[in-house]
């Protein structure tokens, strides 16, 4: 349990994958999608989603030739669990998490 709570969190410190993740709220995006908005290379993009691909955080799939990325709303439900072992937080309610997300991102 240690290590995907390590994996979970690691990939959330990041705004880059923070961001990913608000835009996958939305619907599946093809990798090349996911890497527009920001300025980095594709290889760099890339990076960030094999980081959220080993933390269970995303799917990816390939459909033809197009490589596609798929939110895992379930992933967090371990560090869900974990933060609540403190009293401290309820469960994640996703529509809040997203909200949180957009504001992170414009700040």
């Amino acid at each position: 349990m240690t290590q995907s709570l390590d994996a979970v969190f690691a990939a959330l410190a990041d705004p880059t994958r923070r961001a990913i993740l608000s835009m996958l709220l939305e619907d599946d995006m093809a990798v090349t999608d996911v890497a527009a908005p920001f300025e980095m290379s594709l290889a760099a993009i890339s990076k960030h989603l094999i980081v959220l691909t080993s933390a269970g955080l995303i799917s990816q799939e390939k459909r033809g030739r197009v490589k596609w990325c798929k939110l895992e709303p379930d992933a967090m439900r371990e560090a869900s669990v974990w933060m609540q072992g403190f009293g401290l937080m309820d469960g994640v309610d996703l529509d809040a998490f997203e909200r949180f997300l957009d504001q992170e991102l414009d700040s």
